[in-house]
Order: C-alpha cells, then sequence, then structure tokens
C-alpha cells in the first residue's frame, strides 16, 4: 500500500494551520480499508480519518497516520413515486453534490448549499443551515466498524443524530464513513422562513425553486462568511446553546431582542453569532487568530495563527458569554493533538 511519511497537511484543513502527517494514506477504493487496517502501520499508530478539513483543528505534527478520504462516485439507487434515493461517497465534495441534486430536479438539500466539506463528513456532525439539518434527508449510511471490523448500513434512526451531533462524533474513531444514501424529493417544498434568507427572499421577484434558494443562500453566505481558501476559518465555530424556556426567561429579561428560536421541544434556542457580537468581541485577536469583523460566530486565521492562538481566543469567547449571559458555547471544530 502506497503509505506516504512526512507529508503537509496545511492546505488539507480549512483554518490553514501548519501541519504535518507522520504517515498519510489517499483512499480511494472503499474496498481497500480491509487491507489497510491489517497494515502495520495501521495497527502501530493513531488514525485519523480526514475529509475536507474543515471542522478540524490541528496541532503543528500529527504523530500518527491520516487516512484521506477520496473516493469518489455519485448515482441514483432507487426511484420512488414522490422521491429518489441517491447515494454520495464519502470523498465527494459537499458543495458539488447539492448542486448535482439541484440539477437532476432533486429537492431537500438547497439550504445547505456552500457549507464547505466533504460528503462524508455531513452526518458526523449533523451539519445544517437556514432551518435544515442534514439528518432530515438521510436515509442511511454506509460504514466500516474499526472496532468489530465489520461493514454496517445504519439507518437514519441508528445514526443517534442531534443538533450538531451523531453516534459518528460520540464516537470519534470508531465508525469510517465510506457513502451517505439520501432520500430526496421530487416536488419542491421551500424552507425559507429562517431569519436572513427570508429577508434575502422577500426581496426577490423571481419564483422560488431550489436553484433560487441555493443561489441566494451563496450568496448570502459569501457576503458574511469569508472563503477559506483566501482566509482560513472552520466555519461556524460555536454552537448555538439550547436550554429550557424557564432559564430563557431570564437572559431575554436582561436582553429582549437577543435573536433566539423556539425549538419543537419546547427549548430556546440562541445564536451564539448574536451573542458574541453584542459582547463587543467582533475583530478581538489573540496572536494571529480573531474573531471576523462580519460574522462573530467565525474564528479566522488572521496572521499565521497557532493552535494555541485559536485555543486562547476560543477560551476568551467561551468565558465572557459564560460571564455576560450565563450560556456555555460549546466549539463545534475538532481539536486534534
Amino acid at each position: 500500500m502506497n503509505i506516504q511519511e512526512n507529508i503537509d497537511l496545511t492546505h488539507c484543513n480549512t483554518f490553514g494551520l501548519p501541519v504535518k502527517s507522520q504517515y498519510f494514506y489517499k483512499l480511494t477504493d472503499k474496498n481497500d480499508l480491509a487491507k489497510l487496517v491489517e497494515h502495520p502501520i495501521f495497527k502501530n499508530n493513531k488514525i485519523l480519518f480526514l475529509g475536507g478539513g474543515s471542522n478540524i483543528i490541528f496541532a503543528p505534527d500529527f504523530l500518527g497516520l491520516t487516512v484521506f478520504m477520496s473516493n469518489k462516485g455519485v448515482k441514483v439507487v432507487e426511484q420512488q413515486e414522490d422521491s429518489v434515493i441517491i447515494e454520495a461517497q464519502a470523498g465527494e465534495n459537499w458543495h458539488n453534490f447539492v448542486l448535482s441534486t439541484i440539477r437532476l430536479g432533486l429537492n431537500g438539500l438547497e439550504n445547505l448549499s456552500l457549507i464547505p466539506g466533504t460528503v462524508g463528513a455531513s452526518p458526523v456532525q449533523n451539519i445544517g443551515a437556514y432551518g435544515v439539518e442534514v439528518k432530515d434527508v438521510i436515509e442511511k449510511v454506509e460504514c466500516f466498524d474499526l472496532e468489530t471490523q465489520e461493514w454496517l448500513l445504519l439507518t437514519n434512526t441508528e445514526c443517534r443524530f442531534d443538533y450538531r451531533d451523531s453516534i459518528f462524533k460520540q464516537h470519534n474513531g470508531r465508525y469510517v464513513i465510506t457513502s451517505v444514501y439520501f432520500k430526496l424529493s421530487k416536488t419542491f417544498i421551500p424552507k425559507v422562513s429562517y431569519g436572513l434568507l427570508k429577508q434575502y427572499l422577500g426581496s426577490q421577484e423571481t419564483a422560488l425553486s431550489a436553484k433560487t434558494v441555493s443561489e441566494a443562500i451563496c450568496q448570502i453566505r459569501q457576503e458574511k462568511l469569508p472563503n477559506p481558501e483566501r482566509i482560513g476559518n472552520a466555519g461556524s465555530f460555536f454552537k448555538n446553546p439550547i436550554i429550557s424556556a424557564n432559564q430563557a426567561k431570564d437572559i431575554l429579561a436582561l436582553y429582549p431582542n437577543a435573536v433566539h428560536y423556539h425549538q419543537p421541544d419546547g427549548m430556546i434556542k440562541f445564536a451564539a453569532g448574536w451573542l458574541i457580537e453584542e459582547a463587543g468581541l467582533k475583530g478581538v485577536s489573540v496572536g494571529g487568530a480573531a474573531v471576523h469583523q462580519k460574522q462573530a460566530l467565525v474564528l479566522i486565521n488572521q496572521d499565521h495563527a497557532s493552535v494555541e492562538d485559536v485555543k486562547s481566543l476560543a477560551k476568551m469567547v467561551q468565558k465572557t458569554i459564560l460571564y455576560k449571559y450565563g450560556l456555555s458555547l460549546e466549539a463545534e471544530p475538532l481539536f486534534v493533538e
């Protein structure tokens, strides 16, 4: 097997942190996993399965084996009267995949346009944006269980999806996602009630479609979020805190303009970006890391940031929000030592 040594991963993580991996393997065929797990380097080292590197913060060196998921392919596996089940391999670029489904006249992924990363990473974090989560359209997930050495096809329920959470995140490093099955609708049902998207589309005169919603979201994201190819970042750095209605009452009594959303289970979700901005943290920096000037939810690699800069800045934001609002912010990215 072509396992390389001392490979630079700086361009394999969107935050742009300088890092080298002791060992590196590019997986282009899922069937090679069975051979890979028997390799002495795999057995005797820490393992990191890497997709687009959009939700990860690296230490300077990874002393182990990085497996770069590069298996590609998209195919329709089942046609139903009102829907289609489509399988996408883990190494597919997420945004390109979303656009391909829209071109096929399929609906359900348009609100998740322009999220960086790969298809295989989407179930791990249960990615979401503008009122939609990927769990809403996932039928099942194919993965390899490193603990039992078995191939599994987990149903949506078995994936244990929650807000920015799943069985894959809960058991990090155990399941290797190789492909994801999506159930997409042939009928377009717009989901455009979410904040800025509703305002943006309200000013448009064109008829709504998956394509127009996708284009609107791309425009909004490009205006508000830094392009990781120009400014290193990991997208939204903190989860939106979700608390009980009773707890929320106290906060809203002090901050009635706080952006918040009522959840189906009666809980209240607060917009972490609003909390950070109102706390006066936009533009604040620690070393080379900074809170983005346009979107406070995003931390950026402003000037050759180190992992310690990122950690220190994240902790400062968390302490400030806890002190000011009594709310705990949880970081979304995975910190890899």
